[in-house]
């Protein structure tokens, strides 16, 4: 019976980590290309849009007359 062959190995900083076959290791350019093509988030936390046309609030109010 013959053995298996062994998977492939790449060094990184905390040690030897072993691919599985037929998916390819994350390089820095593809985790650079996820990053430019994510969503922007805000820097800080927004105010609600709670006024004009997203307001809401007022639409629960009655009628005045």
């Amino acid at each position: 019976m013959s053995a298996a062959p062994p998977f492939e190995a790449e060094s990184t900083p905390i040690g030897n980590q072993t691919l599985v076959p037929g998916v390819a290791p994350i390089t820095p350019r593809d985790r650079l290309a996820m990053r430019a093509n994510a969503p922007l988030e805000p820097k800080k936390r927004q105010h609600p849009a709670d006024h004009g046309l997203f307001d809401t609030n007022a639409r629960n109010q009655i009628e005045m007359f």
